[in-house]
């Protein structure tokens, strides 16, 4: 059994309003057990759902369907599907299984990539995502002894919200962190004497470095934890390294959700490159991306995610287009059977270039400039001229960089090696390239 799951612990921190569903499975035939009851409520709800009631009469899905039947005639859902679906029956979609006087919240994606897309909730819903970050911080082992600070701008993402109520819901002191700058945030991490900072792996960095600007001493924090999400990250090990060295060895916990489908995975409380997906409340499938069947054990896919316990507005079969490694075995070193991602999520689908017939993910990348001793921030710039492509990369020497006129040749080199591609690296005066508070836009198409 996992060693953060203590049931009486856990449902006294949660109390009789916040039911828990914590997965407490010793095989993988219990967790489709509990998958296949939950299935079948998600069905029986999409009666009157309009955008996916069609589609399950045309493929004979019908409540009674068992998994292997469900992943085998249940198409895939895409982004593209939901937001055209907007776009013709605007604002919300006709995703939608209740009346709309039964939905109490909304949130909207990022944008990054198009339109952002409009989301409502049922309080069941809400109440549902709130149980899977209350999993999440208990795998962190995240309680009422804490003090949790949000260094977020509190927007319509769904993340932010589902993280912070769902903490207040456990006992945590949380700490809302919106609309302070980055130097005003740190003052109150130390006043408040905050052990948890929650943040995007990119923020934790630039918030090490305006301490360093401003003569703050992160050691005189009582940070000993950092919750990342957002972006790749909190999973790729120079990443984690750095990030730790700089917050004073304060331990990074990776976790990843979307807007689509709610909080997703707990990083395992044994291996900290791995990422448990919450099978008690979604099923997970791992499949190539270009013929959409599934994949052998070990080898790389995108992740595709039947959200259970959302009923008001859920996704089915969903293609995520995150990079993720399907699981060799269960259990993990844990004991968890829950499905252990190797590395967590390792790019995204449509984040991929292509240069000279070698394929490069930002997260690959950012691992190798991060492993690069004095840099800053960066930034890469992809251009096709004439059917070639080509990658540079600009870099901002850190405070501490020993030889600035160095940094380009060696990260150059170390980028060669990595990838057996010249790729040109410019340095740029400090402090001359974007920040981020939310995801990193590091990569720039010209």
């Amino acid at each position: 059994m996992p060693r953060w799951v203590i049931e009486t612990a856990a449902r006294s921190l949660v109390g009789d309003n916040f039911p828990m569903t914590t997965a407490r499975f010793n095989s993988r035939e219990t967790i489709e057990q509990q998958q296949q009851t939950q299935l079948r409520a998600l069905l029986e709800a999409l009666s009157a759902n309009r955008f996916y009631s069609a589609r399950l009469k045309a493929a004979g899905v019908t409540p009674d369907v068992s998994l292997s039947e469900f992943q085998s005639r249940m198409p895939f859902t895409f982004k593209q599907e939901i937001a055209d679906d907007q776009r013709r029956h605007p604002p919300y979609g006709t995703n939608l299984s209740y009346p709309l006087d039964r939905y109490t919240r909304f949130c909207q994606t990022s944008g990054t990539s198009g339109s952002p897309l409009h989301w409502l909730d049922t309080p069941e819903s809400w109440s549902w995502m709130l149980n899977c970050w209350a999993q999440v911080f208990q795998a962190a082992a995240i309680g009422p002894q804490d003090k949790l600070f949000f260094a977020f701008s509190f927007a319509p993402f769904l993340g932010f919200w589902t993280a912070f109520e769902a903490a207040v819901k456990l006992g945590v002191l949380s700490i809302p962190g919106g609309g302070l700058s980055s130097a005003a945030r740190l003052g109150m991490i130390r006043e408040n004497a905050t052990t948890v900072l929650c943040c995007t792996p990119t923020y934790a960095l630039h918030l090490a470095e305006v301490a360093k600007e401003e003569g703050f001493d992160l050691s005189s924090t009582k940070v000993s934890k950092i919750i990342v999400a957002g972006e790749p990250g909190g999973s790729i090990p120079n990443i984690r390294m750095r990030i730790e060295a700089l917050w004073k060895e304060a331990r990074v916990i990776d976790h990843h959700g979307m807007t689509e489908t709610g909080p997703v995975s707990y990083e395992c409380p044994v291996m900290s490159d791995v990422l448990h997906i919450l099978e008690s409340d979604f099923i997970a499938e791992v499949i190539d991306p270009q013929s959409g069947q599934g994949i052998g054990p070990g080898q790389t896919g995108e992740l595709v995610l039947t959200n259970l316990g959302r009923l008001g507005s859920p996704v089915l079969r969903y293609r995520t287009s995150d990079l993720v490694k399907r699981p060799e075995s269960a259990p993990c070193a844990c004991g968890s059977y829950e499905m252990a991602l190797q590395g967590g999520i390792l790019g995204r689908t449509d984040d991929m270039v292509t240069v000279r017939g070698v394929n490069l993910y930002p997260g690959a990348v950012e691992e190798i400039v991060r492993a690069c001793q004095g840099v800053g921030e960066y930034r890469v710039l992809f251009a096709k001229r004439r059917e070639l492509a080509e990658v540079a990369l600009e870099v901002e020497p850190s405070a501490d960089c020993q030889d600035p006129s160095t940094l380009g040749e060696r990260l150059s080199k170390m980028l060669g090696m990595a990838f057996t591609l010249r790729i040109s690296v410019s340095v740029v005066p400090a402090g001359s390239l974007p920040r981020f508070e939310m995801k990193a836009k590091r990569w720039v198409k010209l």
